[in-house]
């Protein structure tokens, strides 16, 4: 009963057409993420370049803004197509190139642009269309902590089998494993049954959705405070992953199983935490667990530079990785449940310019200190400067309640009792423990 509870969003048929298809995907897309570091650094040993590479598949996510604008106003099962398909392409591309013997890395900065513009378009429309698949806005919260979930599940399994791939074949195989596992979600989206969509944007300025888009998101407190710590998370916390191929091989000593095991350690932790998301029955409280898996993270991959021992540091992953996953789940659901449907995309794709738009800023960063005050160093700073801006958004939790708090009264998440006396319960964190 407790995993019907969990799974119970998989009775809608387009969900679950979603969810096995992206389940597929998803692993191979972390296999070319795994593999992709490992090839960077393995042909040039720069903790720089490791950096450029992630600073240049991020950086097109500034472009999300524009796109959230067509996801409020387009086809988005259409727009998702489109992007899977350039996907595919992408990552056939790039294991044409390795397996022939002729890539370089500026051949993986052009090609990491080129899939960083995709996601750009690809994220802020997938997350709105979660909403069309499931239908009913109570399931929202459990829909986003599957779509979570399977993300995390891939991110467990495909890191692994990359690690072996490499020791084996060489990365090339790991590209060409991913361009084959899109042709799965493709097929989901071609199979799902949709609404006829409303598509307008032929008589609205783009420019001028883009600014209501903006002054909406900005002129609330929580959509603000939410964007806030997602940032600076994302700059200064999340370049951890940048720097794994140096922690793999010049300070534990491994080769790329080492490194498939720390990334398959963060995605365990993120499995848990996914799990453990998707029980909950209401948003409710979700805004405190934010500073707290924050800190949490922090303080994970704080000890993880310091530390030398390899079973130690990954446990220490698998800590980080329930931190981040939990912050990460918990943002996206108050996002999606406070929001108006039509600026919904608008909304996600300022998310999604706050999660992977300030991540490249991080990874060139974190790849210039890592050469200057060494990678353990940097780590370190990241999680300090992570750990205040999650205190900065614990003091305003009680002013993020007073705004919420109606809003979930008109939607139904909080009750009320016969004789219209509000139930008194916690809204984003509860006025007391």
């Amino acid at each position: 009963m407790r995993l019907s509870g969990i799974f119970h969003t998989l009775r809608y048929r387009n969900f679950r057409l979603f969810f096995a298809g992206q389940g597929i995907s998803l692993i191979g897309t972390w296999m070319q993420h795994v593999a992709m570091g490992w090839l960077v650094y393995r042909i040039t040993n720069s903790p720089f370049l490791l950096g450029v590479v992630g600073f240049s598949s991020q950086i097109p996510a500034f472009f999300s803004p524009v796109a959230g604008v067509f996801a409020d106003r387009l086809n988005r099962r259409r727009l998702l197509l489109m992007t899977q398909i350039f996907s595919m392409l992408q990552a056939f591309l790039l294991a044409t190139l390795t397996l022939s013997g002729v890539v370089r890395v500026w051949h993986i900065i052009i090609l990491s642009a080129f899939l960083g513009f995709i996601n750009a378009l690809d994220i802020p429309v997938r997350q709105s269309f979660i909403v069309e698949m499931v239908e009913r806005k109570e399931n929202l919260s459990n829909a986003i902590a599957l779509n979570s979930l399977i993300f995390n599940s891939a991110r467990l399994i495909g890191p692994s089998v990359a690690g072996v791939l490499v020791a084996m074949t060489g990365e090339g195989i790991c590209f060409l494993l991913n361009g084959l596992s899109f042709v799965a979600v493709i097929i989901s989206l071609l199979m799902m049954k949709m609404k006829p969509p409303k598509e307008h944007l032929a008589t609205a300025d783009v420019l001028d959705g883009l600014k209501e888009g903006l002054r909406y998101s900005f002129g609330s407190l929580p959509i603000r405070s939410i964007l806030f710590l997602l940032s600076v998370l994302s700059l200064m916390g999340m370049s951890y992953t940048i720097l794994m191929p140096v922690f793999a091989r010049d300070i534990l000593h491994g080769g790329p199983q080492t490194l498939g095991l720390l990334m398959a350690s963060a995605g365990a932790g993120a499995l848990f935490a996914t799990i453990y998301m998707a029980s909950r029955k209401s948003v409710l409280g979700f805004g405190r667990m934010m500073p707290l898996s924050v800190m949490v993270f922090a303080a994970a991959i704080m000890l993880f530079s310091i530390s030398r021992s390899l079973s130690f540091s990954l446990v220490l992953m698998a800590v980080a990785g329930f931190g981040l996953v939990v912050h990460n789940a918990a943002g996206n659901t108050i996002l999606q449940t406070i929001v108006d449907d039509d600026k919904r995309g608008r909304v996600m794709s300022l998310y999604t310019m706050a999660f992977m738009g300030m991540a490249p800023l991080g990874s060139l960063g974190a790849g210039t200190l890592a050469g200057i005050i060494g990678a353990s160093n940097t780590l370190i700073l990241g999680g300090a400067v992570c750990i205040v801006a999650a205190a900065i958004f614990a003091r305003r939790l009680p002013e993020i309640r007073k705004v919420v708090h109606p809003v979930y009264k008109r939607i139904g998440i909080i009750p009320e009792v016969a004789s219209g006396v509000n139930i008194v319960a916690e809204l984003v964190v509860p006025p007391e423990d």
